[in-house]
């Protein structure tokens, strides 16, 4: 079995270097100090093609493999770890939109996530379904052409700053089967978010609560079909387990 680099993986380690030698490592200090959450940073990174690594060209991403996408987020963790961990969270946000949404929904943001123009959340965790995420209870109880939304989220990436909140909501019976996945605005009419959460470093990334007071979800933005949820979560962490190690 040959472990040695190809031309493209050493040509994609190279740019990841130079990135994290010039752009994260000289600030990671600071932001980590200051609380900095360093938007205009994360979006040179998608003109670079790094909000999109694995998700579809379809729409606008580099559809590398995990192998491919790790040797990159090894890279540039060695200049911020807390600004790669975003990364992979925005990139696990926008394989599961590149992967499972309706053609509408990939035009609506697509492009806009692989460029780093917009910025993604993942929401799975509650206050009581932290571990045992099937047990979650924010719900999206369907209205017309619509869903409505109530339920709250912790421990969010990005929260409060981000663009778009990739949200798990239950839409059916209770257990893993009646989850469903939804792309939501974070400006959305009815979301609130907690305080700035306290930690011992990665403060360069912001954590708080989401809050969802009767938000109206386009049925559109759901992810797959009715049910789907859960499974679409567990893959989008199968492959995001893999970026943070």
């Amino acid at each position: 079995m040959n472990f040695d680099l190809n031309e493209d993986q050493t040509a994609y380690i190279e740019l990841a270097q130079q990135f994290s030698a010039n752009e994260l490592a000289p600030n990671a200090a600071q932001w980590d100090a200051e609380a900095i959450f360093p938007i205009a940073t994360l979006k040179q990174a998608g003109e670079l093609g790094f909000c999109g690594l694995y998700s579809d060209p379809e729409i606008g991403g580099l559809g590398l493999s995990r192998l491919d996408s790790s040797l990159i987020f090894e890279q540039l963790a060695m200049g911020c770890t807390t600004t790669t961990a975003m990364l992979t969270i925005h990139n696990m946000a926008t394989w599961m939109v590149s992967d499972y949404a309706n053609a509408a929904t990939k035009a609506k943001y697509g492009e806009q996530l692989t460029s780093g123009e917009l910025l993604a959340s993942y929401c799975l965790t509650e206050p009581n379904a932290g571990s045992d995420a099937a047990s979650l209870t924010t719900k999206a109880v369907k209205d017309g052409d619509v869903y409505v939304m109530t339920g709250s989220k912790v421990f969010i990436s990005g929260a409060g700053e981000t663009d778009v909140l990739v949200v798990m909501a239950r839409t059916g019976e209770p257990g893993a089967k009646g989850v469903s996945a939804f792309v939501v605005d974070a400006n959305a009419e009815g979301i609130s978010y907690g305080r700035r959460e306290d930690k011992m470093g990665w403060n360069a990334q912001p954590t708080r609560m989401v809050n969802f007071d009767q938000v109206r979800v386009p049925a559109s933005n759901l992810l797959g079909n009715e049910g789907d949820g859960f499974t679409i979560a567990m893959k989008g962490l199968d492959g995001g387990r893999i970026n943070i190690a």
